[in-house]
This record gives structure tokens, C-alpha cells and sequence, in this order.
């Protein structure tokens, strides 16, 4: 059968694999049907993801159909309709004990460290499918991308009321904003699109956008929209930076109200720095989000059934498999006006 490749950054080809054995105990064979487009495959085409290695077939926003399973599974069966979690976790290693497979020692991605779903078929441990019976295949593949931004904002851990900066409105970013409104905290988001700013505050439903002049007057919009008064304001006690930017993320801590938090959920190859004294004055503190958790995917899948989380404005672009090697550079490009790519395997 074929699969797409990714040699090297910017070079995917079409390659003939082996069809898949039958599923073991524990596993199941999954017929894959959507693939989403994520911000880590765009960095791994342009070779910025740090964790991935090549060749790789790509692909982890994944909506699937299982085929047939092994010996012991009762969770899936035949003709189940999945999301499927792709952190494929040890469950032996310190994290995985403590309940953060998300971050487990020896972590393999479907699609960054291992090969995933640009392919028609393959075998993927069943407890990693999560099945809904009224989630069409297009929202199943959306269920990834969501758990990202569901497990970084329980990592800040809004207060409700509390004022929220989300800097990056790309894919990730949206899926954070899509949480920080169901806490019910104030939204402001910053980006130097225009476009996605619009998105974000018409499509989106978010408090207030600003584009940066590249002049630091953002400080004092955020310091206003923090309640102004006599000590000129408050900027956001809760700053989460979706871009993959370095540059954007060393900025960020210029953002930070004192006592407040910041969540990096977006990875870069460089190093991070900031001014201590900044970060001490204000007692700011710093959090990692990586990945998701298996109760995010539940979650998730409830509020898309119940309509809580609304899923249609999100794919904006599609292909299919056979066209995706052509169309993908033009994913890569902000000004193309994409947020989501699907695409269509089978």
C-alpha cells in the first residue's frame, strides 16, 4: 500500500509499504480516514520540531475506523469510529506511574518519533482509541489538536473572571481559546496576522485582539484592558504563548502581571531566555505543556457531542491523499488564510 514519506525537511515522497500484520492482543487495526494538519508537521516539514526524526510518515490528528482487534480488547470493536491518541507511552517510567504519559521517558509520537497516519491502514495499541458513535469522521481528527490546547490550559489553571493573554492564533492557539472560554475568563489575543486576529474575535468570540506595532504600546493596551486605575493597570496574571517562536517567546515574559503565569505549548529548537530580575520582581511562574491526557480526549469528544465545542469553522482547507504533497507547502503559509488542513485519506 502507499504512504507518504517525509525524507527530509521539505521533500515528502510516495512510498510503497507492507500492508500491516494482523492486530495482537492489546491492539487493533485501524483503517485511517482523516488526517488534520498540525503545527508540528509544518515544523517538522521545515525542520524546527526538535523531537522529530526522519524519514517519517507524518500524521497524529487522526480520525479512524477500526478494522478488526486482538485478543483482550473490550474498549473498540469493528466498525468504531475513533479519535486516536497518538503519545504512544511506556507506563513503566516515573511519569507514566504518576499519571503523565503525556510526558513519559520514552515517549513516541505517531508521526514526530514513530511513523503515523499518512498511510491507509496500520496497528495501533487499543487503548489509545477513544470511539464516539455521533462524532463524524472530520471532528474525530479535530479531537487532537483540541486535547492540546485542553491540557495546556489546565496546566495555567484559570481562575474564572481572570484576564487571559493568548499570544499566536494558529490552529493551537484557537484550541486554547476554545478552553479559556469555558472557564470564563477575560480573552485577549495578540498576533500579527490580521486576518486570524478577525477570526479569533468574530469567528472565535474573544474579548479583545491587539497587532503588535513592534514599538512595546501593546503594554500599555494589556495594562488597560487590565483595569487601569491608579497604578496604571494590570497586565494578565495568566499568558499562554502558542507561536513555536523564539523570538515571541522570550518577548512573553514582558507580558506577565505580577504573581502570574505563563504556559509555553509551543516547541523550538532554540533556547529560551528571559531577565531574571523581571521574573523575580513580578514572582512570575513558567510552565511546559506537552502533549494531552487520556481524559482530555473524553472530555473533548462529550463536548463536541453535546455542542459545547463547535467544530465547524475550524477547517478552513482540504486535500486528499494523493494531492497532499503538492498542496502542502502552501499549508506552511500564513497568508494563504489557512487554520486547519484536512486531509482526506479514504
Amino acid at each position: 500500500m502507499n504512504a507518504i514519506l517525509l525524507e527530509k525537511p521539505q521533500h515528502f515522497t510516495m512510498t510503497d509499504i507492507p500492508e500491516p500484520p494482523a492486530p495482537g492482543a492489546g491492539e487493533a487495526l485501524v483503517r485511517v480516514h482523516r488526517v488534520g494538519i498540525c503545527g508540528s508537521d509544518i515544523s517538522g516539514f521545515l525542520g524546527k520540531m526538535p523531537f522529530y526524526s526522519y524519514p517519517r510518515i507524518p500524521g497524529h490528528e487522526l480520525g479512524v475506523e477500526v478494522i478488526a482487534v486482538g485478543a483482550g480488547v473490550s474498549n473498540i470493536k469493528a466498525g468504531d469510529k475513533c479519535s486516536v491518541e497518538p503519545y504512544m507511552n511506556c507506563q513503566q517510567c516515573y511519569a507514566c506511574k504518576h499519571g503523565r504519559g503525556n510526558c513519559c521517558k520514552n515517549l513516541k509520537v505517531l508521526g514526530v518519533h514513530t511513523d503515523g497516519g499518512l498511510r491507509p491502514r496500520f496497528i495501533v495499541p487499543a487503548r489509545k482509541l477513544h470511539p464516539s458513535a455521533k462524532l463524524a469522521l472530520d471532528q474525530l481528527a479535530l479531537v487532537e489538536t483540541l486535547a492540546i490546547g485542553c491540557h495546556c490550559v489546565n496546566r495555567g489553571q484559570p481562575e474564572r473572571g481572570e484576564h487571559a493573554l493568548v499570544i499566536g492564533a494558529g490552529p493551537i492557539g484557537l484550541s486554547v481559546i476554545e478552553f479559556l472560554k469555558l472557564a470564563g475568563v477575560q480573552i485577549t489575543v495578540l498576533d500579527l496576522s490580521e486576518a486570524r486576529l478577525k477570526f479569533a474575535k468574530e469567528t472565535m468570540g474573544v474579548h479583545h485582539t491587539i497587532q503588535p506595532k513592534g514599538d512595546g504600546s501593546e503594554i500599555a493596551e494589556l495594562e488597560a484592558l487590565g483595569g487601569g486605575g491608579a497604578d496604571g493597570g494590570h497586565l494578565p496574571t495568566l499568558v499562554i504563548d502558542a507561536t513555536g517562536s523564539p523570538k515571541s517567546m522570550n518577548n512573553a515574559f514582558n507580558y506577565i502581571g505580577h504573581t502570574g503565569r505563563m504556559v509555553f505549548v509551543g516547541i523550538v529548537t532554540a533556547d529560551i531566555s528571559f531577565p531574571d530580575p523581571l521574573f523575580h520582581s513580578r514572582e512570575q511562574t513558567l510552565y511546559a505543556s506537552r502533549n494531552a491526557l487520556p481524559d482530555d480526549f473524553t472530555r473533548i469528544i462529550g463536548l463536541i457531542e453535546t455542542g459545547r465545542i463547535d467544530t465547524q469553522p475550524w477547517i478552513t482547507h482540504r486535500t486528499n491523499f494523493d494531492s497532499l504533497i503538492g498542496d502542502f507547502p502552501s499549508f506552511t503559509k500564513p497568508e494563504t488564510g489557512v487554520i486547519k488542513a484536512m486531509v482526506e485519506v479514504g
